[in-house]
This record gives C-alpha cells, structure tokens and sequence, in this order.
C-alpha cells in the first residue's frame, strides 16, 4: 500500500520517528496512524533496550517548584552527549520528572533500591516504577526508554531529592 507524505509527516509529528521509519510502520499497518504509533512505540523500545549499556557522562540538573513554593524536587537525568542535553526535548524531559518527584514523593529510583525487609508497593516508593503524572497509563520508566528512542541516546535517572517544608 502506498502512503501518503501527509500521513508520514502526521506521524513523523506525533512520534518523533525518522522519516523511513514512519513510511514502514504505515506500511505495516496499512495507512493506520494509530498502529503505526504502536509500531514505532514497540521498535523504539526494542532499539532503547539496545542502548541502555552505553556510558551516559553528559546532561542535567532540573528543578521543579510547586506553585506557593512549599514543595520541590532536583533531579539529575544523564545522557550520553551535551549536544542531547541542551536540547528542548531532553530539558522538557527532566523537568517532567522533577514534577513527577515534586507530586508523586518517591523515596527509591528502583525497585532493586529498596532495602531488605521493607514491604511496600514499589509503584507507590520507586520513581521508575510510578505511573506518569501526565499519563497514567505509563510509567516513568516507559517514557524513558521512550525518551531513549526518540532522542537516540542512553538516558538515565541519576539522582534526585524531593524537599517540603515541615518534613
């Protein structure tokens, strides 16, 4: 089936995808904006799994302060190139999860992280494992390997530290 330069450029868009990639996951699935965003989704993730052993030396630190200043959140993200880091993407990226730590108050980045003995639902205490702020659906730790996709480059949540007043 032959796509259009309109539908490529839509999905294009909506993903963040090279132009290649849009034109075969259309194909795939027959002009289906929809599932070619699956399609691109589940490449993106398979092509992130590829990347994740990669040094990651470059970066961020992101702050978010909640509205009345009373609660707030720092956060290094890293990636592998400065030129990555400066970019709107990766910025909009980290400032995402500083809000997601300022709102969601997790104590842990990982379930590996979490101490022996302690019984406590690592969706509720893991930042990767929470469900994103923006949507539920996903977790933190999808719209990074997202993120890996999209950007081309290893990203990883370094550290972070949650701040409210009285606690």
């Amino acid at each position: 089936m032959e796509v259009s330069v309109d539908s490529i450029k839509a999905l294009r868009e909506m993903t963040g995808a090279g132009i290649m990639d849009c034109k075969g996951a259309l194909e795939k699935v027959e002009g289906d904006l929809g599932q070619a965003q699956e399609v691109l989704r589940e490449q993106g993730i398979a092509s992130a799994a590829k990347k994740l052993s990669r040094e990651t030396k470059e970066g961020l630190v992101e702050s978010y302060i909640h509205s009345g200043g009373r609660v707030g959140a720092i956060v290094e993200v890293n990636c592998e190139t400065d030129f990555v880091a400066r970019t709107d993407d990766f910025r909009s990226l980290a400032h995402d999860i500083a809000m997601q730590i300022a709102a969601m108050s997790p104590r842990y980045l990982d379930s590996a992280d979490i101490p022996d003995g302690e019984v406590e639902d690592p969706q509720e205490i893991c930042l990767l494992q929470q469900p994103y702020i923006k949507d539920p659906t996903m977790t933190i730790e999808e719209i990074v390997k997202e993120a890996v996709a999209r950007l081309g480059e290893n990203v990883q949540i370094r550290r972070f530290t949650r701040l409210s007043l009285g606690e």
